[in-house]
């Protein structure tokens, strides 16, 4: 079906005909980066495609502070000081309000929309927020697509050892676990994607549902996997963004990627279970040490939530969890001397548990997420007691080593969901 966009819109796409490569800033209320963000997709593709016709959207959620405006003013003031080589064709820009339910879903849909019109051949998608963005972005995502005909570039970042714990224990492994590739950050939020994939993006009955709304990142790369498209990662360096405190409260945001990944579960339900193993995916440019913005935590905070969890939500566990795990669990909460230690092997049992609670509906969904969040928590701050003094790459093979164990218990999982 196709996808209505304004008639200013579509005449602009008439104007421009074809394009070779997109480049899809979805944005909201982001004006103060989004000038950057424009110009450094705008370096990169004359830098790096300069024979290939370009054009860059801005799909814009209704920001109130001047954000379109910012997109259309962004110039680069002196390209010769700044590109290699000029560009044999302008970048086009594209601005446009996009339609549907609220959220990055409804940016992406038009994004997908304007690269079908387009007929282009490789897209990227970056966040407007960035501040980490450089040109040779463009190349680590659009190169692997135009040179060496992949369909899906999935990001891969430099993060601080407490950055990302959501992917870390629970998206980045269950996902390997699932489809059997290892895609580091399956929520990266900027991507590489061919105009195949965004063709097919397009055709999934997915455009109304709570993944369109908040979970588009990981149903991108999860499709990719699922539908057996060619897929490569890329490093990018560091995600310079506004990280949050693991201890803070990621009540909401947990629900809403914890029921993206177990909905997408449900989706792909007869693809999963036919997956052993885990293999690893090419990787394109080149990873190096950067300079990380330190992430504060509050191990005492998380702790206290783990254990007020285990006295409060006792009756909805025992709906969640099997009982030698809530056994465990809760002789976990109720030990007040540390070293304190939620372990692999039954961490990956609480998450296994919980994906096979929430696809037998033993509780509305929410209910039994929210749940989830306390003992979440816990195993956060048992894996911040055990990495303070860790470097990179020590946090990196805990990390992996999780994501073995997850694989190792992936038997369970289908004798739970069976």
């Amino acid at each position: 079906m196709s996808v209505p966009l304004q008639p200013a819109v579509e005449a602009r796409l008439h104007e421009i005909g074809e394009v070779d490569l997109l480049v899809g800033i979805p944005s909201f209320n982001s004006a103060r980066t989004i000038g950057h963000v424009v110009r450094a997709a705008t370096a990169g593709l004359a830098k790096y495609f300069p024979d290939r016709r370009a054009a860059i959207v801005n799909s814009d959620g209704g920001s109130s502070d001047g954000t379109p405006e910012a997109v259309a003013a962004a110039e680069i003031a002196n390209p010769g000081t700044i590109l290699v080589s000029h560009a044999l064709s302008p970048v086009h820009k594209i601005v446009t309000p996009y339609h549907g339910i609220p959220g990055k879903g409804s940016a992406f849909r038009t994004i997908f929309a304007i690269a079908e019109r387009l007929k282009v051949r490789a897209c990227a998608v970056v966040d407007s927020d960035l501040r980490s963005i450089t040109p040779v972005w463009m190349e680590l995502l659009l190169g692997p697509l135009i040179q060496q005909d992949f369909d899906f570039v999935s990001p891969l970042y430099l993060r601080h050892k407490y950055d990302g714990t959501i992917t870390n224990s629970i998206v980045y492994p269950l996902t390997r676990a699932l489809y059997g590739r290892e895609v580091r950050q399956p929520i990266g939020g900027d991507f590489g994607f061919s105009g195949r994939l965004a063709a097919h993006y397009l055709a999934q009955p997915v455009w109304e549902s709570n993944v369109a709304r908040f979970g588009i990142d990981v149903w991108m790369t999860t499709t990719a996997l699922a539908g057996g498209f060619r897929v490569c990662q890329s490093f990018l360096g560091a995600k310079i963004h506004d990280a949050k405190d693991p201890g803070a409260d990621l009540a909401g945001m947990l629900v809403q990627v914890a029921s993206s990944v177990f909905d997408l579960m449900n989706t792909y339900r007869e693809v999963w279970p036919r997956v052993a193993g885990a293999e690893e995916v090419p990787l394109f440019g080149f990873p190096h040490g950067v300079g990380l913005e330190p992430v504060p935590v509050n191990v005492e905070r998380m702790l206290a939530i783990f254990r007020q969890g285990a006295r409060d939500l006792g009756e909805v566990w025992e709906k969640a969890l099997e009982p030698e795990t809530l056994a465990a669990v809760r002789h976990l909460a109720g030990a007040s001397t540390l070293p304190f230690e939620l372990p692999d092997r039954l961490w990956v049992r609480v998450v296994y548990e919980f994906a096979a609670s929430y696809h037998r509906r033993v509780l509305p969904g929410e209910q039994l997420l929210r749940s989830l969040y306390p003992l979440y928590l816990g195993r956060t701050a048992s894996f911040v007691l055990r990495t303070e003094s860790s470097g990179a790459d020590e946090v990196e093979a805990i990390i992996r080593a999780l994501a073995d164990e997850f694989v190792r218990q992936k038997p369970y999982l289908l004798a739970l969901w069976g």
